[in-house]
């Protein structure tokens, strides 16, 4: 398999994992976020050069957003507590300025006066769209029966049971439509400044019938929001980061079994066979065929520390639409 030199790309969407900011082992002080951000950064500064002009990172945030509704409930009776729509933007600003100011870094050691910015994003999204009437992303804090019963009836929550650990609040995933920003991003980064932009899929927002926007309660999921603003950009690829090199048949059974190549045929397939959980893979396969079925290029699975090989196709899982395996080596 040949792959793609980084230089074909003229544009790439960068996605960075929100476990790649809080690691499950770690208690997600602002230190091991910093540090962990900057790993991912230094590798990303490391690849700025090869990639035409326009480089735009989404992140997930969904270890901070939960932070950050837990203080919420924390603080509740001493200062007004704030709207998720308002944590979402809270997240994207602050994990934001983390990679923003990682990346500058990052970028000076290596001699390069390339900018970043932060731009936070409002993502449009249908007051009609069944996950409304089915809520099912958790968030925030666990709670016993007794408590859960009355925030649902006092707050107007919906609660469900999360892996027997105890009860927690569950807000709709509405899928995003539009990106309300997607020229003033398109435009920056066709200048050669990095855009960091949806963070943790972006503030969701629904468009009333005279094009004004209101934040709505919900959680936008990262890889489709990343497709859509790779779409909406004209991106040639999205190089999604992870906590793996590559995606896994099996994964984590003796019979795992390492995919460098996927087509969207036998992506749909191992979807349907169950190998990609709706809880992990399953959002970044069924996103990553949505982009290249809607015209893009590729997109890359892989961790942060391989993605220069990856963008040469020597390491990591490359979603494409068609591949003549007898050329392969």
């Amino acid at each position: 398999m040949s792959g793609n030199p980084s230089g074909e790309f003229k544009k790439i969407v960068v996605s960075i994992g929100g476990n790649a900011i809080i690691r499950r082992t770690e208690r997600g002080e602002i230190e091991e976020q910093f540090e962990n951000v900057a790993a991912a950064c230094s590798y990303i500064a490391g690849i700025s050069r090869s990639v035409g002009t326009g480089i735009i990172i989404t992140h997930g945030n969904g270890p901070v957003v939960g932070n950050i509704a837990a203080r919420n409930e924390a603080a509740r009776d001493i200062v007004p507590p704030m709207p998720l729509f308002i944590c979402d933007a809270d997240s994207e600003g602050g994990i934001g300025f983390m990679i923003q100011q990682s990346l500058y870094n990052g970028l000076r050691r290596i001699g390069s006066k390339r900018e970043v910015v932060t731009v936070v994003t409002q993502v449009v999204v249908e007051r009609g769209d069944p996950a409304f009437k089915d809520p099912s992303k958790f968030v925030g804090l666990f709670y016993g029966k007794d408590e859960s019963d009355a925030l649902g009836k006092t707050r107007g929550w919906v609660m469900k049971e999360d892996s027997n650990r105890g009860f927690r609040r569950v807000v709709p995933s509405p899928r995003p439509k539009r990106i309300v920003e997607a020229d003033v991003i398109k435009g920056l980064a066709d200048s050669g400044v990095i855009v960091i932009a949806a963070g943790g899929g972006g503030v969701p927002v629904v468009e009333s019938d005279d094009g004004t926007l209101k934040g709505v309660d919900a959680v936008v999921d990262k890889d489709f929001a990343t497709t859509l603003l790779a779409l909406e950009t004209g991106a040639d690829a999205i190089i999604n980061l992870t906590q793996i090199d590559k995606v896994y048949k099996d994964f984590g059974k003796p019979s795992q079994e390492g995919l460098p190549v996927l087509t969207i045929g036998e992506a749909r397939r191992y979807l349907k066979e169950g190998h990609f959980p709706a809880g992990s893979m399953g959002p970044k396969i069924e996103a990553a065929i949505e982009f290249v079925e809607k015209g893009g290029h590729e997109v890359v699975i892989t961790a942060p520390e391989l993605i220069a090989e990856a963008l040469s196709g020597n390491a990591g899982t490359r979603v494409v639409k068609t591949v003549n395996r007898d050329r392969e080596p």
